[in-house]
Parts: structure tokens; C-alpha cells; sequence
């Protein structure tokens, strides 16, 4: 059958039905389902849909489909997006908004070369503007993350934003004393004080002139992330309960009497490549007058030596030590941190004197596409971190 041009009219962007996610998600196996096999990461995907996060419609699965006038409409390339909420601050004004996360954006290979991914991403880009928000509204912004690079999404409005990582090898060490492990049962309460954190100091925080956003990291977005974590282990590793002794994150009490937290999730990659198992740093927590002066800025080597001998960076780098034993006691290769700060790699420099910044180029490529007034390019994107990802 021949195929349409790209820019044909019989070429539509629909919500896809479940038989069409279902040959899709069949379709992108290949790529996805990483330490997984084919029937178990299908379950995978059936059992995120059910999480607050993605259901009622908290995740849309888009199609870009061919539909001639006569016979059934064919699908030629897909994508989902997760309907987020993010927090813009301008001026001291902070406000909530709606955002949408694109992920899963696939073809099959027998539609490549044609352009029909990149119909569809900008068919998505305009209709994320007004997805699921009050009439008359518009979305404050849509994010993804590219793994092909910077230069394709960019072309549809996804532009690049810093994707910057350390890493710091896994590592059984002996546990501070200071340190309180964090389980499922802490976690609502930290996610709730750390929404509150973050309004006070998007507020307060001077970015000359300058439009800042963050994804909200309320406890439906940590939530996502666990059960994917707890699924992946669960059939990897059965009733192996030394893979996920480490917890969820850990805290420490500050020399103030607050604390600083961080919560993360371990990812197993497709054991046929040649990528390290890694146990992700989600999110880093800081309370008390140390953090209210957080510069969310990445690091710098003045900052970083600003900061060396601050109480603060010993009790951060104890959480990052924590992580290095959680990562080892379940088989991880490495602890990996997203856009480090200043605070994050004096602390890493603790445990690793010759850790480095990484620059990504080609891989989870933090994106953005700005709906609201003004450019993107005066948007700074505040706690650009790993528990944003979808």
C-alpha cells in the first residue's frame, strides 16, 4: 500500500484505543523494557496505568494515524504524554499550572525515514497547549527527554536545557550513625514539606528578572517512580529482599535540627547492552537556613570551593554514601546525580576527589517547550532532577 506524504490531510493525531497501545507498546519492547522480558514488561506498563500519577486519563497515548477516506485508519507512530503539575515563579509570584511530560515516542522501523514522528511531535506540541486545562487556559509548558540528541526536538519546540550528571561509584561502606533510612511510609510527609520548601524559595529567590519553573515533586510523581522500581525488582529478583534493604532514601539531622533528604530508585538496563545498573538520586532536600541560601545553580568551581568545609556538605555527602550502599547491596554499578549544584559536588567530592561533571549529549537530554509569554530562553529551569523523568 502506498504511503502518504507527511504533511498529507489524511493524517490525523488521535488518542490511540487500548488494542493500538497495546501494538504499540508490543512495537517498542526493543527499546523500553530494558532487564525485562517481552509478556513482563507489557504487565510493566499495564500496572503503571493504574498508579495516581497515570490513571483517569493522567496519561494520554497519542498516535499519529493514517485514515483514507475508505477502510480502517493505520497506525504509523506513537507517544504518550503524563499530565504533570509545576510551579512558575515571576517577580516573588509563584502560581501552579498544568504540564504535560511526552515520553515513549516511537516508529517502527518500517515507517522511518518519512517524517512522521516529527508530524507528530508538532500535531503534539500545539495540542498540549490546551490538554486538560480549563477552558480558555493554556498549559504553562511541556517537557522531554531526548535520547536522540538535541538537535530533532529542538526543531518542534523542545528546547535543550542543561543535562549535566556526577556519578559516584556503588560502595558498601559502614552507615553513619546520623543517618535514618526512609521508607514508603516517610515519604508523604517529605514530599509535602518539600512542596512547601520549594514555593518559599522560588519566592525569595532572585533570578534577575527572570521567569523560573520547577515540576512539582509531590508524591504522586515519587510514587510512579517506586512502583516501576518495585516491579522491575520484583521479577528480577522474586523475594530477594537485600536488593531493596537500602530503602527508599535516606535523611540526616543538620547541626540547625533540621534535615536533609534525598530519595532514590534503582534501574536496571538490558543486561544484552553494555550500560551500568544505576541507583538514580531523585531528589536532594535541604531544610533550614543552609538550604533557604540553595543556589540552584550548577556548579561551579568557585562554588564548590565555597562550600568545602560547610557542615552542610558533610551531611550531604553522608546521604550520597548512604546511596552508595544501597547501590551496592543491590548489584548497582554506580550512584548517579542530575544537574549537580555547587552543595551536590563538594559533597561528592567528599567520597570521590576526582569526580567530574558529565555534559550529555546524546542521551536524556532534559527538553522544554514554553507556552506561556515571552522566550524560552529567560526560563530557568529550577530543580532540573532526575524525578521529573517520565
Amino acid at each position: 500500500m502506498d504511503l502518504p506524504h507527511k504533511d498529507s490531510s489524511e493524517l490525523h493525531l488521535v488518542v490511540a484505543t487500548p488494542e493500538e497501545l497495546l501494538q504499540q507498546q508490543h512495537d517498542n519492547s526493543g527499546e523500553w523494557k530494558g532487564a525485562l522480558s517481552l509478556e513482563a514488561y507489557l504487565r510493566r506498563e499495564k500496572f503503571l496505568l493504574q498508579q495516581q500519577l497515570t490513571k483517569d486519563g493522567g496519561l494520554t497515548p497519542w498516535m499519529l494515524v493514517y485514515q483514507p477516506q475508505k477502510g480502517p485508519r493505520q497506525v504509523l507512530c506513537g507517544c504518550e504524554s503524563i499530565k504533570k503539575k509545576a510551579l512558575i515563579a515571576r517577580n516573588g509570584q509563584v502560581e501552579e499550572t498544568i504540564v504535560h511530560g511526552v515520553a515513549s515516542v516511537f516508529c517502527p522501523p518500517k515507517y522511518r525515514g518519512r517524517g512522521y514522528a516529527g508530524r507528530m511531535m508538532h500535531d503534539v506540541a500545539k495540542r498540549l497547549k490546551t490538554w486538560q486545562v480549563d477552558e480558555g487556559q493554556i498549559s504553562g509548558f511541556s517537557i522531554l527527554y531526548s535520547d536522540i540528541g538535541k538537535d530533532i526536538y529542538a526543531a518542534r519546540g523542545w528546547q535543550p536545557f542543561p543535562s549535566l550528571h556526577v556519578t559516584l561509584p556503588a560502595k558498601a561502606t559502614a552507615p553513619s550513625s546520623s543517618i535514618r533510612k526512609l521508607e514508603t511510609t516517610d515519604l508523604t510527609e517529605l514530599c509535602r514539606k518539600d512542596e512547601q520548601l520549594l514555593r518559599k524559595r522560588l519566592q525569595s529567590h532572585k533570578l534577575s528578572g527572570r521567569t523560573a519553573v520547577a515540576l512539582l515533586p509531590d508524591f504522586r510523581t515519587l510514587q510512579w517512580h517506586n512502583a516501576r522500581e518495585d516491579f522491575v525488582a520484583r521479577e528480577l529478583y522474586s523475594n530477594n529482599v537485600r536488593v531493596m534493604e537500602g530503602g527508599r532514601g535516606a535523611t540526616v539531622t543538620l547541626e540547625d535540627g533540621h534535615q536533609a533528604s534525598c530519595y532514590w530508585t534503582r534501574v536496571w538496563t538490558n543486561p544484552q547492552e553494555e550500560a551500568p545498573n544505576t541507583l538514580q538520586i531523585l531528589r536532594l532536600i535541604i531544610e533550614g537556613e543552609g538550604g533557604d541560601e540553595y543556589d540552584f545553580g550548577p556548579a561551579t568551581d568557585e562554588g564548590v570551593a565555597k562550600m568545602k568545609n560547610q557542615p552542610l556538605v558533610n551531611a550531604v555527602s553522608v546521604l550520597f554514601a548512604a546511596a552508595q550502599n544501597a547501590a551496592h547491596a543491590a548489584g548497582m554499578d554506580e550512584v548517579q546525580i542530575w544537574n549537580p549544584t555547587s552543595i551536590t559536588l563538594a559533597a561528592v567530592k567528599l567520597l570521590c576527589t576526582n569526580a567530574a561533571v558529565v555534559t550529555r549529549e546524546k542521551e536524556s537530554i532534559t527538553s522544554l517547550q514554553w507556552y506561556g509569554e515571552g522566550s524560552w530562553q529567560d526560563i530557568d529551569w529550577i530543580c532540573n532532577e532526575k524525578y521529573a523523568w517520565c
